[in-house]
């Protein structure tokens, strides 16, 4: 079927007429799409790459091997279409570390001002995407060019997003502390698109924090691209705290050069559907990649973490440590591939995934992949499901400790094994303090 759609006029919009074939699910987003008459050229080109492409693939299915396990059909049913407002909110106390120097808040999705700290040192480039888009426009069109091709909520972000962050580090610039991302929502009934870049030179070194939390009912589409150059040096710690009623997509592309590294933590404590899904390609010869992630889902909330790594050069590493805890009707997934291709040799990369379910109606499915097609290699996966240790339950209740008390202290332990590689100690404190809030509403 094919649509002819024009977006609406008003204010700093302008006409669009459009000619593809549209999905049924993708009408409503079609139909909401107008450009913006103050932007380049290019970037409308692109934002109409991404519409026609969400049209043409509109919602992933069950029948998607990497989507199998995430119900979509509420928000399917009840479309939640792009916000349009402004970015004013007042953030909860305790939601980032202090340790954090340089503070980013997209409010809505937009730049909060107001909310933000930018003081950066010398060679780093630190700001929404909004501003770069005028600033550095070079460096925003050679990262969104042909990104969102194979990914149908990407090229919906690629139409429709509002605003992001950057972060652009010179070579051998460091960021002596961390810089902090939050992204908050206060329940708008919409989807919120953000996309963000963070772009490392030779040398260079950085630690961001990203959290997204909120109140209400929204969905986020969150998408961040990463690019490495060589032996520069990327920690992302990223924290979901969506709202009970919320959904969150998050995506994170990584490209490393030669003698990068990138290490990624993901605690996923919040939001009705959650996924989180991480593509890094080892592009340069000695590359490393460490993922460490936990979920925590109760209720009938649904999480998913998914990741691909591509080793596609000689003498990368790599290192995965999974875990989930199930409680009530809830349904956690991992699906984690690791690709090495022919003359990837002297690969190193291992994989874990362990669970553990806690209510009778829970359910985790694991799913992890090696592809190997170098002969010289040392690769290893392996997933676990369980309960909790019986043996260990009764040995605390027999020193005194209340069985609920008890219970908490296993799961608490089984999942700050995670946590335990992040290297800065008032992130890796507020990440306990986090998971021990978490835990501490979980049902059996």
């Amino acid at each position: 079927m094919r649509s002819m759609v024009e977006g609406a006029c008003g204010g700093d919009t302008m006409s669009a007429v459009l000619d593809f074939p549209v999905k049924p699910e993708a009408r409503p987003y079609v139909g909401r799409f107008a450009e913006a008459a103050r932007e380049p050229e290019w970037l409308r080109q692109s934002r109409r790459r991404g519409l026609s492409r969400f049209a043409e693939l509109g919602f992933p299915s069950r029948k998607s091997e990497s989507w199998r396990y995430l119900d979509l059909r509420r928000l399917e049913a009840e479309p939640l279409l792009p916000a349009v407002g402004d970015a004013t909110a007042t953030l909860p106390p305790g939601l980032f570390p202090d340790c954090c120097a340089a503070r980013l808040v997209l409010a809505g999705g937009r730049f909060a001002g107001p909310l933000s700290r930018l003081d950066v040192p010398p060679g780093v480039w630190f700001g929404s995407i909004a501003r770069a888009i005028a600033e550095r426009p070079d460096l925003i069109r050679a990262a969104v060019a042909g990104a969102d091709a194979e990914h149908s909520f990407a090229a919906l972000n690629g139409a429709f997003f509002a605003d992001g962050f950057v972060l652009d580090m010179a070579a051998c610039s460091r960021l002596d502390r961390p810089a902090a991302i939050i992204h908050w929502s206060e329940g708008s009934a919409a989807s919120l698109h953000t996309r963000s870049l963070v772009n490392l030179a030779a040398d260079s070194r950085a630690t961001i924090v990203e959290i997204h939390a909120g109140k209400g009912r929204y969905w986020r589409n969150d998408v961040v691209l990463a690019r490495l150059g060589e032996r520069a040096e990327l920690r992302r710690i990223v924290i979901v705290e969506e709202a009970g009623e919320a959904a969150h997509f998050g995506q994170f592309d990584a490209t490393l050069g030669a003698g990068a590294r990138c290490e990624e933590f993901v605690l996923l404590l919040g939001g009705s559907r959650v996924r989180h899904e991480a593509n890094i390609r080892l592009a340069g010869e000695g590359a490393h990649c460490d993922i460490d992630g936990a979920f925590v889902v109760g209720g009938d909330d649904e999480a998913n973490i998914v990741t691909a790594i591509d080793h596609a050069a000689p003498g990368g590493r790599t290192r995965e440590l999974i875990k989930g805890v199930a409680a009530g009707r809830g349904h956690g997934a991992f699906q984690g591939k690791i690709t090495v291709r022919e003359h990837a040799q002297k690969t190193d990369a291992h994989q874990l995934s362990r669970n553990l379910i806690i209510g009778r109606r829970a359910a985790i499915d694991t799913k992890p992949e090696l592809e190997i097609l170098a002969d010289d290699v040392k690769c290893s996966h392996g997933a676990s499901v369980g309960e909790l240790d019986a043996a260990a339950l009764f040995y605390l209740q027999a020193r005194g400790i209340p069985a609920e008390e008890a219970r908490h202290m296993l799961i608490e332990g089984f999942l700050a094994e995670t946590v335990e590689p992040v290297s800065e100690p008032e992130i890796r404190a507020h990440l306990l303090r986090r998971l021990t809030a978490r835990l501490g509403t979980l049902e059996g």
